[in-house]
């Protein structure tokens, strides 16, 4: 139980900052949660994970109790599924604490809405912050995958379809790889 509710605190954080913020998150059904997060990882991973759900009132719910330490959840239109340590890696990004030393790693199968490349804290798109939209692809975050960044692009403006380096120089940064 206490590991349930630590999954959902995190989580939630998680949601509220991927969305920017909770009042612009699309109440979904349970049912149509689980339809958009069909093909956001592996039905393997879906099949044990923890799926959460936020209601009309801003609060996360737990919709499917967790077995294999996944994640999952629809951040406002970019449904994903993070392991513990991935969950980690948020919490901290979204408090501004430092990376967790652990490598975690995202399934975002169905891409994302775009976020900008070089803010990690940006909510929407300034004619500044590199924004980029990503479409099917996985995340490895974490202090600890710092060495696997090494001789991937870490420009302002990456080509989306091929491996790069998201918020290059920050505590936050992690390799963006796309798989289709």
């Amino acid at each position: 139980m206490k590991h349930t509710f630590i999954m959902l605190a995190v989580s939630s954080s998680l949601l509220a900052a991927i969305s920017g913020a909770d009042a612009q998150h699309t109440v979904v059904t349970d049912q149509e949660l689980m339809d958009k997060l069909r093909d956001a990882a592996p039905a393997s991973v879906l099949k044990g994970a923890a799926i959460l759900n936020m209601g009309a009132d801003g609060q996360m719910k737990v919709i499917q109790v967790g077995t294999n330490g996944w994640t999952c959840i629809d951040p406002g239109g970019a449904p994903m599924c993070a392991d513990e340590s991935a969950m980690e890696w948020a919490k901290a990004w979204k408090s501004k604490g430092p990376a967790p030393q652990k490598l975690g790693f995202i399934y975002m199968l169905n891409g994302d809405n775009g976020t900008s490349n070089t803010d990690p804290f940006a909510t929407e798109e300034t004619r500044d912050n590199n924004w980029i939209k990503t479409g099917s692809h996985v995340m490895i975050v974490g202090a600890e995958a710092k060495s696997m960044m090494q001789g991937y692009p870490r420009d302002a403006k990456p080509d989306p379809t091929k491996p790069y380096v998201m918020w290059p120089g920050t505590p936050y940064e992690h390799l963006m790889l796309p798989v289709k």
